[in-house]
């Protein structure tokens, strides 16, 4: 409750009324009603006078009032209209009708000429009490209660003389734990308190009190109870009450709050930023008048346009006469808690430490922390710049794989009996190693290498694209690059950065890991230029670590030779503030929202930052990106994959093929050449003793079974120790002398 109006109970209807005028220089229209119902009546009565019982308004009444409503007078409910109050519930019974019954009765004999009642909460309880006296006493039976005279003493009153009863406690006892359903509803003095549970919350409509729902303490509010004595709970949700109707015959709800049309004005904080773009304040020397302009001004004002009322407002200089700052700007947001002005606006961060004594509205800038570093030619003049495109691992991983696959297409091939592999094995690695590079299919006979070469081709031309690629962006398209790419470098080399004096940025770089001594703060953007061409050796420094909405004004200044890198670190941005709890920072945040989203906010920037796009090395800038063996590990292992699974299928086809022929050949033809059986024993063994690979070679196959015949030639080949193969020229045919035809 940001105020608290105090009330006498012998107030007149005058001093009242100088209250309600309090009230309404104020932001709130949400009013809590706790007083009797003698001087509420007053208070009612002259704030429908006043027009305070309008649209607009709400009104809740405690119990003070609201348990007596129906005894009021029809004027003053008539005042109240709208008005909502929160009252003990009485639950209905019939023991409660006949009572009414009687009460009313009882009423009009004694009071003819006034108007029915019903019996007030107040009436019914003082009832239960009575009843609750009664039970106790026969429960503890009074008949034999003793009084014992106290002690007289002197200008002692009569009440002095009364005795004390010595089953006293033992009555207490038993009224304390006497617990009955009465007239008021369940009577509990646990605790010595009576304990309620059940409140009900009604509205004053045209003069009567109407039922919208009920509140429990442990169901929250809800429309109906049932035996439980609840129905339904709204912890995170709007509670489905009766429709309510408001102040003025409303039934929108009222929005709780409006700018005082007799307050003063709004007092807006403003301050000098070390970057006039964003706030300039200057004071009017002969009026004493303060005006403010610059990008955050101008987000204010537009924001002023966007909202459904009109605030009446005023700059109040948080500088000296001479417009310089006293104070960092965390003293300045701490004056919206101080209560010195009622907003604070420009280039203020929001901050989370900041947030504890004051609100914030959407941000209305771009966020974030990045860096000012300058730019130098990137065209590279290094003479092994066709090797920078790949990574090492990468050009290792090309070669290993360029060799398995040259080494798995040799052995596919000595299968077949390529012709081109001939010769010292030297000279046969070397075609192997020719083959993935130029291929001609020509000069590969197995269908196994033919497949291995086509998987192989496709990833040669991927990597191949992806090299040309890389190495044409490296030699034309960045031109420009970042002396500095990321913060960790300057922390690395111990190079000294800069900051905008006053900024919290400081504290940051130490957080970051930056030695102080390396830390330097300056006050404008040509200062930070001249650090920045100096250079950290020689005297300036590195980088400048900034806010982003100061870089960009920077870089539109001073656009050649510079550059911004990052973010590097996450940061609200720029909002305005205000105090706790204010209703102005919800339609700040929307109408700053509607702003941002549309062409207004653009208009501003170029207004006072200029066009960003004009500094063509403006913005974050990435530096070159190599190629890495994890970028073609899929394709590397497609080609390993092929590779190595037709050696396998050639494996499994050679054990098969002498599987087979062992299986179908005699085992004296593969130890004597396969000869026929009637040759003479000795000139086989003369032939075996004079050249025992070229017997084997020798040997002729049925006619029949050609097949057969290839098999074994193949077998006598790989048996023959000698390398050269044998022509068809030297064969001797069975039965005919070396000598003959």
């Amino acid at each position: 409750m940001p105020y608290r109006s105090g009330i006498s109970q012998s107030a007149n209807s005058d001093q009242v009324e100088q209250e309600l005028y309090k009230l309404m220089t104020m932001q709130t229209r949400v009013y809590i009603v706790h007083m009797s119902s003698t001087i509420g009546s007053i208070l009612f009565t002259k704030a429908k006078e006043l027009g305070m019982m309008s649209d607009g308004y709400a009104w809740i009444l405690t119990d003070g009032m609201a348990n007596i409503i129906n005894s009021i007078s029809p004027l003053v409910l008539d005042a109240m209209d709208g008005a909502l109050g929160v009252r003990f519930y009485v639950p209905k019974s019939k023991e409660l009708g006949y009572f009414t019954t009687r009460w009313t009765m009882r009423y009009k004999q004694d009071n003819p000429n006034d108007p029915p009642t019903e019996p007030s909460i107040f009436g019914l309880r003082g009832y239960d009490t009575i009843w609750t006296l009664a039970q106790a006493a026969e429960k503890v039976s009074m008949i034999n209660a003793i009084s014992q005279k106290q002690q007289q003493r002197k200008n002692s009153t009569c009440l002095g003389t009364l005795g004390m009863s010595t089953i006293g406690p033992k009555l207490l006892d038993a009224i304390l734990q006497h617990k009955f359903k009465g007239l008021s509803g369940d009577f509990d003095l646990t605790n010595r308190q009576l304990q309620f549970s059940i409140f009900q919350i009604i509205n004053v409509v045209r003069s009567e009190s109407k039922e919208i729902g009920f509140w429990t303490a442990k169901g929250g509010i809800h429309r109906n109870l049932n035996q439980n004595g609840y129905k339904d709970t709204y912890l995170n949700s709007i509670p489905d009450l009766s429709p309510v109707v408001w102040p003025g015959e409303a039934n929108i709800v009222p929005k709780g709050w409006q700018f005082p049309t007799y307050g003063k004005r709004l007092r807006v904080g403003v301050r000098t930023s070390g970057y006039p773009e964003f706030m300039k304040v200057e004071r009017d020397p002969v009026t004493n008048v303060t005006t403010a302009t610059g990008y955050a001004i101008d987000v204010f004002e537009e924001v002023l346009k966007q909202l459904p009322y009109a605030i009446p407002y005023e700059y109040v200089a948080f500088d000296n006469a001479q417009g310089v700052s006293h104070g960092t700007y965390n003293d300045f947001v701490y004056q919206v808690h101080l209560g010195v002005y009622q907003a604070v606006i420009g280039d203020i961060t929001i901050r989370y430490n900041r947030t504890s004594y004051a609100d914030f509205t959407l941000p209305y800038t771009e966020s974030g922390i990045a860096m000012i570093v300058p730019v130098k030619d990137g065209t590279t003049k290094d003479t092994w710049i066709f090797l920078k495109p790949l990574t090492t691992d990468l050009w290792f991983g090309s070669i290993v794989f360029f060799i398995f696959t040259g080494a798995a297409i040799w052995l596919l091939e000595r299968r077949v009996d390529n012709s081109e592999l001939t010769g010292p094995i030297s000279r046969q690695l070397a075609i192997a190693m020719y083959f993935p590079f130029f291929i001609d299919k020509e000069r590969v006979e197995s269908i196994l290498s033919r497949l291995v070469i086509i998987v192989w081709v496709f990833v040669l031309l991927v990597i191949t694209s992806s090299y040309t690629a890389n190495l044409s962006s490296m030699l034309t398209v960045q031109q420009l690059q970042p002396t500095v790419t990321d913060v960790h470098e300057l922390l690395k080399k111990g190079d000294y950065v800069g900051y905008h004096n006053g900024s919290y940025v400081g504290d940051l770089l130490e957080q970051l890991g930056f030695d102080r001594r390396k830390i330097r703060a300056y006050n404008s953007q040509d200062d930070f230029a001249d650090a920045l061409y100096k250079g950290s050796k020689n005297g300036g420094i590195a980088a400048v670590i900034h806010e982003v909405p100061y870089i960009e004004i920077f870089l539109a200044k001073h656009c050649k030779g510079y550059t911004m890198v990052g973010p590097i670190y996450k940061s609200e941005g720029f909002g305005f503030a205000f105090p706790k709890r204010s209703p102005l920072v919800y339609d700040f945040s929307r109408a700053i929202l509607s702003i941002t989203e549309g062409d207004a906010i653009i208009q501003i920037e170029r207004k006072w930052v200029g066009n960003q796009h004009a500094c063509q090395n403006d913005g974050p800038i990435i530096g070159s990106s190599r190629l890495k063996f994890k970028n073609f590990s899929g394709l590397f292992l497609l080609t390993g994959v092929a590779s190595t699974s037709a050696l396998l299928i050639a494996l499994v086809m050679f054990l098969y093929k002498k599987h087979k022929i062992r299986n179908s050949i005699g085992p004296n033809q593969i130890q004597m050449g396969y000869g026929e059986e009637h040759i003479d024993e000795q000139t086989r063994e003369r032939t075996t003793e004079s050249n025992p690979s070229q017997n084997l070679q020798l040997a002729v196959p049925d006619d029949s079974d050609s097949y057969a015949c290839q098999q074994e030639i193949e077998i006598s080949r790989e048996l023959s120790p000698s390398s050269e193969v044998q022509t068809t020229s030297d064969f001797t045919p069975h039965g005919t002398s070396s000598n003959g035809a």
